[in-house]
This record gives structure tokens, sequence and C-alpha cells, in this order.
């Protein structure tokens, strides 16, 4: 029976299973009895992936059919210090999964900087989960966050681009009730102080994000990143999501929070 092994973002995890993605994904949101639900976000990890640091001698032995047969839906290797011992290069598919199971995959995708973009809404989701706005392009911010020289780093980040519309060019812009921030004038002054200040390019809007993600905020896509790889899965275009991805589509609709 094939184990796959995956990268949690929400918790951060590494799990392995016999269950492959989407059958994984759907499990991992809403449990075996459906009776509790809560979105999911994960890495598939390469077969050939090895560590000495992370428990993966004995994956085979942990992870093992049940004695009926039926496969091993999860096991839980390691809760902590998971993203920063996995490389880039070992990452596959990202996988978005709504509160009842719907999943999403999404492949990497050739990364090309905006010309004309002044300010980013950014929501990291591992290893930390605060929301910033910057001026930073994603990846200058994953190159600055990743940088053991600053003050406030982590060795490698997993992070999403999320919509400003018109406050992308002027925190001050009207006509932006559209987007479902629930404090819109907090952040408008947290774009305004970094307009201000050339020395303070990146600022926190939210130090902990413990709600649910609000998928149709998300702007570009998902960035993973550290001081030598960067890789970027690009979201489905709006046309794509309410045709090719409609089911999983209409179920983030229904998703609260942000």
């Amino acid at each position: 029976m094939k184990t796959y092994l995956y990268l949690s973002l929400i918790p951060e995890a590494l799990v392995a299973s016999h269950l492959p993605p989407e059958e994984f994904g759907a499990y991992y949101a809403t449990g075996s009895k459906k009776r509790s639900r809560g979105q999911a976000a994960f890495f598939e990890v390469r077969p050939d992936f090895a560590s000495d640091y992370l428990p993966l001698a004995d994956i085979e032995a942990r992870c093992r059919p049940h004695e009926d047969g039926t496969p091993k839906r999860s096991t839980y290797l390691s809760i902590y210090r998971v993203l920063e011992h996995v490389p880039v290069a070992q990452l596959g598919r990202l996988y978005l999964v709504t509160d009842d199971g719907k999943v999403l995959g999404l492949d990497r995708g050739e990364y090309v900087a905006e010309a004309g973009r002044t300010y980013n809404l950014y929501q990291e989701f591992c290893p930390f989960t605060p929301r910033v706005v910057s001026k930073f392009s994603p990846r200058e911010f994953a190159h600055r966050i990743t940088d053991r020289k600053e003050p406030v780093s982590v060795d490698r980040i997993v992070f999403a681009d999320l919509k400003l519309e018109k406050l992308a060019t002027d925190p001050n812009a009207q006509d932006v009730d559209n987007l479902p921030y629930y404090n819109l004038e907090h952040l408008r002054d947290c774009l305004r102080e970094i307009s201000r200040a050339a020395a303070k390019p990146t600022k926190t809007v939210i130090r902990h994000f413990a709600g649910d993600v609000l998928f149709r905020t998300i702007r570009k896509g998902f960035y993973v990143g550290d001081q030598k790889d960067f890789a970027y899965y690009p979201m489905p275009t709006r046309e794509q999501l309410e045709s090719t991805h409609y089911v999983w589509w209409r179920s983030a609709q229904t998703t609260f929070g942000g």
C-alpha cells in the first residue's frame, strides 16, 4: 500500500497517509465521522525526500494498514519546525481544502514580478500567521523575511497575497467596500504608515490570524521561499474557478472569516 507524505500548513505538521491527496484532503478537513470540519492546506512532499532531522526512518512501521486491511488515514510524524526542514525543491503540489472537504490542487507556475504595484497585502501561513502590508514584491518579501541577519526572521515561509484593489496604489482610495476585511480603516492606516516611512517597508495588520481563509480574497496565489529557493503556486483565474473548479469554488464561497 503506497504511503504518501504531506506537509500540512493548517496546522504545521508532517503527516503520513495511505490516502491520495484528494481523499486525504477530504478526510483532513472533515474527519471520518463528519462531526468536525475545518479548512486545510498542505503540500504533497516528494517520495524521495530524506531528512536527518525529521523522523522518516520508521515511516512504514508507523503508517501501517489497520488489521482489517483498511488504509491508515493519517499518522503524525512531526508537529514542530517541519517547514524549515523540508526544502522547497521537495515540495510537490499545494492543495487547498474547504471546510466541507472540497479539494483544489495547485501546480507551480512561472513567477513574474509585477510592475506599477506599490503595496501588497500578505497572509502568512507557516511557520507563523500574521497578516502584513508590504512594499516588497513576493520574492523580495520571502528573501527579506528569511534573512537570519534581520531581527525578525524565519528559515522558510509560506504565504499568499490578498486583494487590495485600489488600495494597492493609494491608501486613501474610495470605492473599496467590496474588500471583505473587517477593519478596513486599520488596514488603510497600516498602508499610510509604510507610505510615510521609507525605513519601514512592512507593517503587521493582524498579529495572529485565527479565522478561516477567505479563498476569494487570494489575488495571485501562494508562495514558498527562503534565501536560496522560491516557488509560486498561482490560483486559477475567476473564469477557471467558475467552470473547471466550480464545485470547489462554490464551497469556497460559503467560507466565513477574514
